[in-house]
């Protein structure tokens, strides 16, 4: 297996408590994973680990075969609460590409983004206000704001947890289409019959005794 991640021996604490325990994960390029178990169990903890927000308190974490803190930009999370600029749509979708430095054909990308994320009309969308959005639409702009910067790697936690039916539709099929072109994915979910729909492999974790 072509390994894009490689953990062994991983734990992370908390002021001293163990919320994660994993003993070994390889994930390779192009993989979809789905992670499950109950609540505690660690899969927000892990989807944090592995998108280099944290350092975990023991064991080894490694992208690309060397510690992978150095390519954070490669990887891109989406939370179950997606945080938005207040500002309009099309900011929010290429504020990254801004960051990153690319100043032409934002427009297009941004259209293109938002037509993957699951809009009908990516131009009637654009220029709306943050707080026009629904609750399942902002999660598609952040999904699409994401998409954007096309991550090597899509990381997302309970990103339907919070949706209604159509968006819920509209998120599997952008992630399936990414992980088509190539983009490693990883979910985490209560919802299995929406993981299902990912034909992903699946890791059940367990809260460390």
């Amino acid at each position: 297996m072509n390994a894009l991640y490689q953990c062994r021996n991983l734990t992370q604490r908390y002021e001293g408590r163990t919320v994660l325990r994993l003993l070994e994960l390889n994930i390779a390029r192009g993989e979809v994973l789905a992670l499950t178990g109950p609540n505690g169990a660690g899969k927000s903890t892990l989807l944090r680990l592995l998108a280099f927000l944290e350092e975990p308190a023991s064991g080894e974490l490694h992208f690309h075969g060397t510690p992978g803190r150095a390519r954070r930009q490669e990887v891109s999370l989406l939370l179950q609460e997606p945080y938005l600029l207040k500002t309009s749509v099309f900011e929010n979708v290429v504020y990254g590409l801004r960051v990153r430095g690319r100043r032409h054909n934002l427009r297009e990308a941004a259209e293109e983004a938002l037509l993957a994320a699951g809009f009908a009309s990516a131009r009637d969308v654009l220029h709306r206000s943050w707080k026009a959005l629904s609750g399942g639409e902002k999660q598609r702009v952040a999904l699409a704001a994401r998409l954007v910067l096309r991550p090597l790697v899509l990381l997302l936690d309970e990103p339907t947890s919070s949706v209604d039916a159509a968006s819920a539709r509209a998120i599997e099929a952008a992630v399936r289409q990414a992980a088509l072109a190539g983009t490693t994915v990883v979910a985490a979910s209560h919802d299995l019959d929406w993981l299902s729909s990912l034909d992903a492999r699946r890791l059940e974790l367990c809260r460390p005794s």
